[in-house]
């Protein structure tokens, strides 16, 4: 079977608007989270947030897109897909061929606009633009027609593991030989949808997030969207490589619907099915970009299940301080900032972390520094125990 390697990467997150800017921000230890200023509800003007600073009017004014049905989700998607094409270089022929293939992820999909949907499902109207909209597959169906893709089209939908479960799709079609290349990522836009949902959890904390510290009180929401390319070994002689799809798990503890089990057993059975399907020891793995959430239950259950597969845990931080928690959108974001480590052999510090969790006994990383990282480990773990490792190394 052919390797996975990745050509082109584009996101867009609270931190910046382009591969760039985030890796520049990454390395500075930048925070893109605050009080909301272009979602307004109750909730949400009490809760920080990591928030893309543009209006959606203004957006989709800058990609070109008139239609008034396109949501925030969508405009975030077009926004990071562009980019991580034109990276990679794919030529119309190429993005048009039906052995390309687009694998999205998203949670809250049109449901941004839930409240514009209502609106006019009370004014008894005949039609509405909104509905088309609302359903979740209607992101990458507006991406599919935007760029006429005709290869294979998908979207996943597995909570906070979504993008990463659609990275490790777009990898196995490869390796199967169903596509020669895939488009890969996730998108999500903030909304009232998802702030009072997470406020109902009573999982949202009142101040900036602090992953893995005794202290910390939950999780920011954040919005975002990236997107990886992914092509067949054989194809990319003479292109730039940024690493290897080298490993993926996935894995159900099927505990509850909103928390993990307490001995961590789909997280620890997600990392050790990513690195046998790898051909790794766990010795081998350099860095971990931890979910790390913030909250109470996650930390302390991820914490425990790399204690059970590493032993001694290589060093970890988790990214989300740097721009909330995207959901759906979280694992194709920090792939890409997985893909930082390797590409620019550097390890980025953790945001506020002071006080370590002696039920967990772990510290995070705490300074930048440049480090020989050959592979990498990121995990994305969701409701219902849906939970998901990557693996990405060297190419």
């Amino acid at each position: 079977m052919s390797r996975v390697l990745i050509t082109g990467i584009g996101v867009i997150s609270a931190i910046g608007w382009s591969a760039a800017e985030n890796h520049i921000s990454l390395k500075n230890g930048a925070c893109g989270i605050g009080l909301p200023g272009y979602l307004h509800s109750k909730y949400a003007e009490t809760f920080p947030a990591g928030e893309v600073k543009i209006t959606t009017e203004d957006l989709k004014s800058k990609l070109g897109i008139t239609d008034q049905s396109v949501t925030r989700t969508t405009a975030l998607a077009i926004h990071a897909f562009t980019e991580a094409i034109n990276d990679a270089a794919l030529t119309s022929k190429q993005l048009t061929s039906a052995s390309t293939a687009l694998i999205g992820a998203t949670t809250v999909g049109g449901m941004c606009l839930t409240d514009e949907l209502y609106r006019d499902a009370n004014a008894v109207s005949t039609d509405s633009p909104f509905l088309a909209s609302y359903d979740c597959s209607s992101v990458f169906l507006y991406v599919q027609r935007h760029y006429n893709i005709k290869g294979l089209v998908n979207t996943i939908n597995t909570a906070c593991s979504s993008s990463a479960n659609a990275i490790g799709y777009g990898a196995r079609l490869i390796k199967l030989g169903l596509a020669n290349k895939a488009i890969v990522g996730g998108a999500e836009s903030l909304s009232k949808f998802t702030v009072n949902g997470f406020n109902a959890l009573h999982i949202l904390s009142p101040e900036i997030c602090r992953p893995f510290d005794a202290n910390r009180q939950g999780l920011n929401l954040g919005e975002g969207a990236a997107f990886l390319v992914l092509e067949r070994e054989e194809d990319v002689i003479g292109k730039k490589v940024y690493a290897e799809v080298k490993g993926y798990g996935n894995a159900s503890d099927a505990f509850h619907s909103s928390s993990l089990s307490d001995n961590g057993e789909g997280p620890y059975a997600a990392m050790s099915g990513a690195l046998a399907s790898a051909k790794l020891q766990a010795a081998d793995i350099d860095f971990i970009n931890a979910h790390g959430t913030a909250t109470e239950n996650n930390d302390e259950v991820e914490g425990k299940a790399m204690l059970g597969v590493f032993g001694k845990p290589p060093a970890f931080a988790s990214t989300k301080s740097n721009t909330g928690h995207a959901l759906g959108a979280s694992g194709a974001i920090e792939a890409v900032y997985s893909i930082f480590n390797i590409a620019k052999q550097e390890i980025y510090p953790a945001l506020n972390f002071t006080n370590i969790d002696e039920s967990i006994g772990l510290t995070p990383a705490g300074v930048y520094k440049k480090a020989a990282i050959k592979n990498v480990m990121s995990n994305s773990f969701g409701f219902g125990g849906n939970c998901t490792s990557l693996i990405f190394s060297k190419a």
